[in-house]
This record gives C-alpha cells, structure tokens and sequence, in this order.
C-alpha cells in the first residue's frame, strides 16, 4: 500500500524468508486459546476496523546497514477512508478499503487497498519475491487458533500474506504476523531504490480511537551477490474514527462496482488456484501491470460507459497478459 494520496495510484535483517516456514511458531507469544473462543474473539477485533476514519500514514526510515546509504526523509500523509465488510462468510471476512479525496472543491474515490482474515486457513497466499507468489500450506498444528490476513492492491490483484495470532490482553486486541516478504510499496518502488523487496512484520492493534498498523520492514536487496539489508523501516498507519467527511461516494461507488469487481476477484482466484500461485508482472506506480486497465474498466462500469459482461470479458484479457510469463 502506498502513503501517497494520487489519484491513481525484531525486523528480519538479511535472512530469506523462503527459510521460515507457516509452520514457524505464531510471532504473537501466549497460549492459544480454544478454537470457537480464538474465532469469536478475532472476528470481534477485525470487525473493529470497520467504518469511517482519518488516516495519518508515517513512514520512516530509521538505521541504514550500508555504508554509502542515506536514510530517506520521514514521509507522512493524511486522507478520509472507508473501510466496508464486502464478505462475510463467518472465518473469513473481507474489508475493502477506499479513499475519499477532496480537490478542487470536487469529492471523489479512489478504490485502496483490500485486506481478507481468514480464520485457521489451510494455506496462505505469499509473496515469493521478482513477481512471484506461491500458496503456502499449512498443517493442523502450525494454523491452530491463528488467522491468515492476506492483502491485496487496488486491482485486487496479491500483495502478501502471513499468518498470525490474535491476542486480547493488557488492554489490547493485536494481531502480529509471522515473518513475511513484501514486495515494495509504490512510493519506493517509483524510485527506483537499491532494494527490492521487504522482510516484515505487521501489527493491527484496535485503539480507543480506532485502530492502527504497524509495520517493522527491512528493505532488501542484492549486493555483491549476496542479499543485503539496506535498511531498517517503520511505518505507522493510524485510523481515527471520523465523522466529518461525506462517506456517501464510497457508498456510491462500493454499490456500482461490487459486482464488477467480485468477478475480478473470482478470475484473480481462478488463475491463483490453477498455479498454487501466480507469476505476475509488478509495475512500480499501479502495484501490478493489471492495475490501470482493471480500475479503469471499473470506472466505465460506474459511469454506465460498459456493460457488466462486456467488462469482466476485458479484465479476464488483461489478467492472463499481465500473468503469461515472457518467453
């Protein structure tokens, strides 16, 4: 997910990720508690982030491990966000996330990031690093009591995903993920930096006001041929509950394009579940090279300019280019 606001648009060190296997113990420490009570519980903290929020996104970069490399200025941007449960099945609910922006005395939406919790799941969805991600299984043992959060970008295409424990103690509901790759967010990406990837944690806590993420990132990359680590990350993703801003163009744009986008879900599924992952091609401003197309093709349906058919016919064109590997 980036920080910026357009209209389109213990960390790890150095180690490989491929090494950590989802039957690694949960990054969260305590006992786990029994199956129905670890799915009510969590279910209750992940409706938590629901609703109407101010956003303060922080990102900073702390400890550079590279000689010549210069930590970047601290970035940190605001906005309004929606976040809707668009599927609720009982152990898995999906919540998509979209921005409200004010510009030139106009309102409109940008569709953001897209998050699913999927209570004790059988694999996880993760990134595999250059384009590539693989569906992880896992084992009775290493998935008990734990919830996967896999997220994905705009065009609902994956980002990553980790499993992780919900603990509801000293005051807090927090979910940690296990170690997991990333691949790197679009204000990096654009820049063209030595690195190519993130080794992360990430932590959803809910606060009185609302809730936040947290993120421990190391950013990776080759060196000499080997795998170095350039530099340490902190981000810090706050929602605030808000009432002050007119949520009713989410709403508006939520009800025109659900069924658009379910069918993008449901051919993204389709091409993930053929391959136990998918190779796709990354673009450093869009996420993934399907991005514009999809999102563009989701703005014809809103505005009446395309039938239903017509534009899951061209996303399903878009997808299979995006994900046929060259050669």
């Amino acid at each position: 997910m980036s920080g910026s606001i357009s209209r389109r648009g213990a960390v790890l060190g150095g180690m490989g990720l491929a090494a950590v296997p989802l039957a690694a113990k949960a990054a969260a420490a305590g006992p786990a508690p029994d199956a129905a009570g670890a799915l009510e519980a969590g279910r209750r903290a992940v409706l938590g982030m629901v609703g109407d929020f101010h956003v303060r996104f922080d990102t900073r970069e702390t400890v550079p491990f590279v000689q010549d490399y210069e930590p970047a200025d601290p970035a940190i941007h605001a906005g309004d966000e929606v976040v809707r449960v668009i599927e609720d099945t009982g152990a898995t609910l999906r919540l998509q996330h979209i921005l409200v922006v004010r510009q030139g005395g106009q309102i409109f939406t940008i569709r953001h990031w897209r998050q699913d919790w999927t209570f004790e799941p059988e694999a996880v969805l993760t990134y595999a690093g250059a384009d590539t991600w693989r569906m992880v299984p896992t084992t009775p043992d290493s998935r008990r009591g734990l919830w996967g959060q896999t997220v994905w970008n705009t065009d609902d295409s994956p980002r990553y995903g980790a499993l992780g424990r919900w603990a509801h103690d000293r005051g807090v509901s927090r979910w940690t993920s296990q170690p997991t790759l990333r691949p790197l967010a679009r204000r990096d990406a654009a820049a063209n930096p030595p690195y190519d990837r993130y080794a992360c944690v990430n932590r959803h806590a809910l606060t009185p006001k609302g809730w936040v993420h947290e993120q421990d990132n190391a950013k990776i990359g080759t060196r000499a041929g080997q795998d170095t680590t350039f530099v340490h990350e902190v981000v810090i993703n706050t929602y605030d509950r808000a009432d002050g801003f007119d949520a009713a163009p989410a709403e508006a744009y939520l009800a025109a394009t659900q069924t658009y986008w379910n069918g993008v879900r449901a051919q993204w599924d389709r091409v993930i579940a053929a391959g136990a992952g998918l190779w796709l091609r990354e673009a450093p401003q869009t996420g993934s090279a399907a991005g514009p197309a999809l999102m563009g093709l989701a703005d014809q349906v809103q505005a009446g300019e395309i039938a239903l058919d017509a534009a899951l016919g061209r996303a399903g064109v878009v997808i299979a280019e995006a994900t046929r590997r060259p050669g």
